[in-house]
């Protein structure tokens, strides 16, 4: 396994700078088997032989020792269908944050049911295998550019991840991305940190193409997620830079094929799927070890993870540590906890909770943030490749530009 590899990296707690300096060695053996967006093929009946991943992560042996039970992780998605086989029972009350009509877990394409299962599906009934079947799912449904409903909250981004960080999910997993900053969803994912929440988002899978910043992912507080192929190679669309922290499989992954729920198809799931394996891993770990913070669990994760040989002293910009392996933290006892207040990210002291917070239930909607004279930010936070400064949003009016600017974050966020 080769990758591109940088220097040991510190983030720092500013947005203008992301993990100090970095120096960037060039890029060796990166491939993919498919593309995304190639026509998937259908899936059998049989769709646990197509979860190749599983068999390669020991998943037989690490369900010895946990399955991820008494874990809940909070997906922030396009809602998750909770009566296909694979996940009834699995599903808990959640929050339809799109503010409009219908229950939380109406999915309307499929993508975040995919992900529930992925993370959690018991299998049955021919469904999708979890990686930690053992975990429980909170739905939370936001809009994408796929969203047909009317009356879309622009924050709910913000508002998901606040009721994610007040529920007790230990996890938030959000495979979704844009190349919006918005000073609602950083303030967002700022409290999900101060609650000791681990938020796990992909980086993208434009990587063979633009290769801009996303959010989530390139906040410093989020584990930025790449994808990688069956061989261990970073796939080509998955994007690289500083904000990736760790990888996880990606390619030739089963996922629901539509809002119908008729059949999967196999193909290149991306780096959403990636971001569900990685949000299942913690939940394995953490089942293990209910007392460790996010800090913890993260740092073993990092240390656990599969490295090259050549950069195994290094933090890799296409595969951040390397690639999750529960088994080996689980079952071989590999990665120390250390500081359970010391962020593995950022290295700055955190002081989040050691313990899920329990201050409203999952099913609870906390007070949205008003716009007021908060600004759109468009583009990258952090310094580099992608244009340095922020641009910000202003201009006679604002509250009339702003609602406009977080109206096209809207249309312009997307699964990945």
């Amino acid at each position: 396994m080769t990758a591109g590899m940088s220097q040991v990296r510190k983030r720092s707690g500013s947005y203008t700078m992301r993990r100090g300096l970095l120096c960037t060695v060039a890029a060796l053996g990166v491939w993919a088997a498919g593309t995304i967006g190639a026509a998937p093929d259908s899936v059998a009946a049989d769709i646990r032989s197509k979860q190749w991943y599983l068999d390669a992560m020991r998943a037989e042996d690490i369900w010895k020792s946990s399955t991820g039970e008494g874990i809940k992780v909070a997906v922030i998605d396009t809602g998750v269908n909770s009566s296909t086989a694979s996940l009834k029972g699995q599903v808990l009350p959640g929050l339809d944050a799109t503010d409009s009509e219908g229950e939380a877990t109406d999915d309307y394409t499929g993508h975040g049911t995919t992900m529930a299962e992925l993370i959690a599906g018991t299998g049955k009934g021919g469904g999708l295998r979890g990686l930690a079947p053992g975990a429980k799912i909170i739905p939370m449904r936001v809009a994408t550019k796929d969203f047909k409903g009317k009356g879309v909250d622009p924050w709910d981004e913000a508002v998901a991840i606040r009721a994610a960080a007040d529920s007790d999910a230990r996890i938030i997993s959000m495979s979704l991305g844009t190349p919006f900053l918005t000073y609602q969803e950083q303030e967002a994912v700022k409290y999900a940190q101060s609650k000791g929440k681990l938020f796990f988002a992909p980086v993208g899978n434009s990587g063979n193409k633009s290769n801009k910043r996303e959010y989530p992912a390139n906040y410093d507080e989020v584990v930025g997620v790449a994808a990688t192929d069956r061989e261990g190679q970073v796939a080509d669309y998955s994007q690289h830079g500083d904000f990736v922290d760790i990888a996880a499989p990606g390619n030739d992954i089963p996922y629901w094929c539509d809002a119908t729920f008729a059949k999967y198809c196999v193909g290149n799931a991306g780096t959403s799927a990636a971001t569900a394996l990685a949000s299942a891993t913690a939940a394995l770990i953490w089942s293990e070890h209910p007392d460790w913070t996010a800090n913890q669990v993260l740092r073993v994760m990092f240390e656990s993870a599969a490295r090259g040989d050549d950069w195994k002293d290094k933090v890799s910009t296409y595969l951040g540590h390397g690639i999750v392996r529960p088994n080996a933290a689980i079952n071989r006892g590999i990665g120390k906890p250390g500081d359970p207040n010391l962020s593995p990210l950022t290295n700055e002291k955190t002081g989040g909770s050691t313990a899920p917070s329990a201050s409203a239930p999952a099913s609870s909607q906390p007070p949205k943030p008003k716009p007021g004279s908060d600004a759109t930010v468009a583009g990258s936070s952090k310094s580099t490749s992608d244009g340095g400064q922020l641009g910000i949003i202003i201009g006679i009016g604002a509250a009339v530009v702003i609602a406009v600017g977080a109206f096209a974050v809207v249309r312009k966020r997307r699964t990945v």
